[in-house]
């Protein structure tokens, strides 16, 4: 069974050792080995919280929103998977003449809004798969601050009460936490932000470096449970 890794995951096995002594980092044996337990056991680590949530439910609106904003053709979410010997991943946005990631940020604290480099390497690493997947030369990772839905205002609006520990409804504390999740006070232009990210053949080495020395440690997993 080869193993290849999530493009969303790639920042995990391409993370450093501490130590000079040892060839992968605590980080990428960890997701080595929940990937293990996925493909052997069928079991697989649900991960949910209210931020992925918003990404998940916010994602064809935000789609629509950059699109408005940086005039885009008409583009729908892709929903090809894409895979080859090392990696497989399915961007959101996959045309001949654009490949782009969207993500939602859960609030103003979270959104980019001033920052002139990515800071996330993680997403870094997941558009260079992505465009190694596709054959892009270029790709955009792109920031959306979405009005947060409705059901989830609510469930912020429920823990803010009992953290306040308050059984009747405050009304004032109801319109804080309802303001912080309402963005239409601020112009289109500033609730989006993009990243252009090119094609580094270099780092696409790296990928296959670190794929390779994650399958070493997959076949360790391999012999332990065999033995």
């Amino acid at each position: 069974m080869v193993m290849v890794v999530r493009c969303s995951s790639l920042g995990k096995i391409m993370t450093d050792p501490r130590s000079k002594s040892e060839i992968i980092s605590a980080t990428a044996k960890s997701y080595i080995e929940e990937l293990f337990k996925e493909k052997y056991f069928g079991y697989r680590k649900e991960f949910s919280s209210r931020y992925t949530d918003k990404g998940l439910e916010m994602e064809d609106d935000a789609i629509q929103f950059a699109s408005e904003q940086f005039d885009w053709d008409f583009v729908v979410k892709n929903t090809k998977r894409f895979t080859n010997d090392y990696i497989t991943g399915e961007p959101d946005i996959n045309t001949d003449s654009l490949l782009a990631d969207i993500k939602c940020s859960w609030d103003l604290s979270t959104f980019p809004m001033f920052d002139t480099e990515l800071k996330n390497k993680d997403y870094y690493w997941q558009l260079q798969g992505y465009m190694w997947l596709t054959g892009h030369k270029k790709s955009e990772l792109v920031y959306c601050l979405m009005n947060t839905p409705l059901q989830i205002v609510e469930d912020e609006v429920r823990r803010a009460h009992w953290k306040a520990g308050l059984i009747d409804e405050d009304i004032d504390l109801r319109n804080e936490v309802q303001m912080k999740h309402n963005f239409n006070h601020i112009k289109p232009r500033l609730r989006v932000k993009r990243y252009m990210i090119e094609r580094d053949e270099k780092a696409i080495e790296k990928i296959i470096e670190k794929v390779e020395i994650a399958r070493e440690y997959y076949k360790i997993l391999e012999q332990v449970i065999n033995k």
